[in-house]
């Protein structure tokens, strides 16, 4: 029990000062709603890993707006999330901004359904004392939201979702029209735009010369009218990347004041701020942020955001600029599928940009918070976003999980009959293995299908700061090297011969995926989206809550239809830049495979701590650095230099094992100092602020400020933080130590379903991207109701489990 304290409370005495001990900013109470002058100032949070008093903190100042992010038609599985958003907004006495995001085709939103979805969100507001604006569909003007560039259906959505908030609340919300800065439009094509000579295309050819190009109008098109619009927007960010490789740069002198006006040399795009604020009396609300990423040199971040920060000041501060009714900052970080592995939009990323915008921002003209009474929604209501065990119910938790460690580990020594439990299958094949590998791709399944329900409450990060795909790699490589570490030594070219040819028949496989998709796509009748699309998820443990951009995977691709077919494509195809995201960790095992004789040579030859060393040294190097070896679309995801780490350590595992297992026997020590921290580190996973429903639970040890310097420091996914690797290494020795002693009881429990899935894990991982595609196109799975979306979890895990029992397709398809 002390050592899951102190292995609990050590991480946070080593925070930075004044994170461990972070406490909410003080809420407003006074009804100031409307008696502020000037611009509100607002911000879109990372609201998996972010909170608005961790916000208002960092920035010495509380934000007169909130935003979070919701979809249409609203799934159950959102409503605890964005109760407690009111709640968070109302504490800190700030207006709300909800971002409305269609999930169906906009030719489907009927009257019917915006007028149930305002009713929902009414409900959900009930307490809440501030302005609520609505944004519907923003960017809808630009190609990589599903939404994009179909003018038509989008001011028909629109104006019935306008309609229905006049109808069910006028005087408290706010509809907001929010296109995309037109300098670049219009962009790449999205692939649901009208197409030539179509009514819909004349729409987008504003100047009627039969083309649809940068000399269109951007905005005009999908402008739904003055009555139904009641503020115009704009998402106006400082990038000068046009969505390519990363690029760091400081704003040009006037930029944002250009954009506005169409006048910052970068083409004629229109004025917007002439024809749709001033020329129509409507107030403006600017998000805006500017690009920043690790990944490339140039100017260092403090320089580029606090340059456009005060660029962003000294124009909502102007008497020039004076309709802007808010600015709102995108306080978010995301990836990109063109080469880009991380961008940081934040303001208040570092502490030293974040003091010195709070400062700047208190000497400006732009208002900050309580505008509007606090108190509606009281701390301690029962939202039903899941349970939060606190004081004496979080380290009651962990007594018994002390105490349930404690029980395993001398249950076999007090009870003679738990001495016949033990694994003893005299067999070379290693069930534990198996089973573990079952359940790692069990975890992968549910988290790429994607759907809420109570296996979240199991696979995402509830064994520890661990996913599916962290084990999934590891065990790839423990697996190689069980399987060629005996025949290396004699059979090197044999080794070569067999892993050559299992990186060709990956690599086969991975394009066919590729191309299969993209051919689905094609088929009208057939909603590919989930599986050509990505919307940025960032690194944290719970992800972004749908908080940025979707990517079009395919882009460019569509060019293989016409004559000549875009040079890039190709060669684009061949290095698996396009492609599903659910499927791209393929490209890493073929690059891995490849490299696996080399390895298994060295340790053939008794170079262990060489290999270590190395894999190690390009792990550190890879995590620092921010690497990119390859154009390739598993870089953003599974960067190369660092996730190598887990296949190359469990190669060295799998070919000693044995050596491994009986040097483990004889220092039962470090298994239980293995068992003990992956416990510890459990415990502490379980303080995510994030929760998954409203089944879930979590126990408050640390502040939410707190856990999310912890967690980015130390645990993100994506560069595999030191303790995320830590973490994945003693859960697999406590796991295959706990598989070991009571084997027969698991495996009648489980082993069963899992051993199976486990001996055909690439089989599984191949189909399960076929299910995905046609759970999408089931409606009644997309509602998020967390019990029914359980009940089909079962059945979809139940029919991977008969396929490979039955070995449909085995001839077919690679296991």
């Amino acid at each position: 029990m002390v050592l899951v304290l102190l292995l609990v409370l050590l991480p946070a005495a080593l925070l930075p000062a004044g994170v461990a001990e972070a406490s909410p900013a003080p809420a407003g109470t006074a009804d100031t709603a409307g008696a502020a002058e000037g611009p509100l100032f607002g911000a879109a949070l990372e609201w998996g890993k972010d909170s608005a008093a961790g916000f208002a903190e960092r920035l010495g100042a509380t934000p007169a707006i909130f935003g979070h992010d919701i979809a249409f038609p609203l799934q159950e599985s959102e409503t605890v999330h964005i109760r407690e958003f009111f709640r968070q907004s109302d504490s800190q006495g700030a207006h709300a901004l909800l971002t409305v995001k269609p999930s169906r085709s906009l030719d489907q939103v009927s009257a019917g359904d915006a007028a149930a979805f305002a009713r929902t969100v009414e409900q959900l507001s009930t307490g809440f004392r501030g302005k609520l604006y609505i944004r519907f569909a923003p960017d809808m003007n630009t190609s990589w939201v599903p939404w994009g560039q179909q003018p038509e259906a989008y001011r028909n959505a629109f104006r019935a979702v306008a309609t229905a908030f006049k109808t069910q609340d006028d005087a408290g919300t706010v509809m907001v029209w929010q296109p995309f800065l037109g300098r670049d439009y219009p962009f790449a094509r999205n692939r649901n735009a009208p197409a030539p000579g179509s009514d819909g295309f004349k729409l987008l050819d504003t100047n009627g010369d039969g083309r649809w190009d940068s000399s269109d109008d951007a905005y005009s098109p999908y402008y739904p009218g003055d009555d139904a619009v009641e503020w115009s927007g704009l998402d106006a960010y400082h990038d000068d990347t046009g969505g390519a490789s990363a690029v760091n740069t400081l704003p040009a002198d006037g930029e944002l004041a250009g954009m506005l006006t169409g006048t910052d040399g970068r083409g004629g795009y229109g004025d917007f701020y002439a024809d749709y604020v001033q020329g129509r009396s409507k107030p403006l609300m600017l998000q805006t942020a500017a690009f920043f990423s690790s990944t490339t040199g140039g100017p260092a971040e403090p320089e580029i955001k606090l340059a456009w920060w005060n660029q962003v000041l000294g124009v909502a501060s102007s008497a020039r600029f004076g309709n802007i009714g808010a600015v709102v900052w995108d306080e978010r970080t995301s990836t990109r599928d063109t080469g880009v592995a991380a961008i940081d939009w934040r303001l208040t990323g570092q502490p030293g940009v974040a003091t010195a915008a709070g400062a700047r921002l208190a000497e400006s003209a732009v208002v900050t918070g309580p505008v509007a009474a606090s108190g509606g929604l009281a701390a301690d209501e029962s939202t039903g976003v899941g349970k939060v065990l606190g004081g004496i119910g979080a380290w009651t938790t962990a007594g018994v999980l002390a105490a349930v460690v404690g029980l395993l580990w001398l249950l076999p020594r007090f009870l003679p009959r738990a001495s016949g439990w033990a694994y003893g299958d005299p067999s070379s094949r290693d069930s534990r293995v198996d089973l573990l590998r079952g359940l790692a791709i069990v975890f992968v399944v549910v988290n790429h299908v994607g759907m809420t329900s109570l296996f979240q409450l199991v696979t995402q990060e509830a064994v520890g700061f661990v996913s599916g795909a962290e084990l999934f790699v590891l065990f790839s490589g423990l697996v190689l090297g069980m399987v060629f570490g005996p025949r290396v030594k004699d059979n090197f070219g044999d080794v070569v011969d067999h892993t050559t040819k299992r990186a060709g028949k990956l690599y086969a496989t991975a394009l066919v995926v590729l191309v299969g998709v993209f051919l689905i796509s094609l088929v009208p009748a057939i909603n590919a989206d989930t599986l050509t699309s990505f919307v940025d998820q960032g690194t944290g443990a719970a992800g972004r809550v749908g908080a940025g951009r979707s990517y079009d995977l395919y882009a460019g691709m569509d060019s293989l239809l016409h004559f000549p077919v875009a040079p890039e494509v190709i060669p684009g195809i061949l290095l698996l830049q396009f492609g599903p995201w659910q499927f791209n960790v393929m490209g890493l095992y073929v690059i891995l495979l490849l490299a696996s004789p080399l390895v298994l040579w060295a340790l053939s030859r008794g170079k262990v701590v060489w290999v270590l060393a190395a894999t190690t040294a390009l792990y550190a190097a890879g995590a620092m650095f921010r690497i990119r070896l390859l154009p390739s679309e598993f870089e953003d995801s599974f960067p190369l230099l660092v996730w190598q780490v887990l296949f190359i350590v469990g190669m060295v595992a799998g070919y000693h094992r044995r050596r491994i297992i009986a040097w483990l026997a004889a220092h039962s020590w470090v298994v239980v100092a293995c068992t003990v921290l992956a416990a510890g580190l459990a415990f502490l996973a379980w303080g995510n602020p994030y929760l998954a429903n409203s089944f879930d639970v979590r126990v408050a040890i640390l502040p939410d400020t707190g856990y999310r310097a912890l967690y980015d420091a130390y645990f993100g996914r994506t560069y595999l933080g030191v303790g995320r690797l830590l973490n994945v290494l003693v859960l697999v020795v406590a796991a295959y130590a706990l598989l070991t002693a009571y084997w027969k009881p698991v495996h009648r429990a489980l082993g069963w379903f899992l051993v199976p899935l486990g001996r055909a894990t690439l089989y599984v991982f191949i189909i399960h991207v076929a299910l995905i595609a046609v759970i999408a196109n089931i409606p009644a799975l997309q509602e998020g109701r967390v019990l029914f979306n359980t009940a089909a979890y079962a059945v979809i895990l139940a029919l991977l489990w008969i396929m490979v029992r039955t070995r449909f397709l085995f001839r077919i398809i690679p296991t």
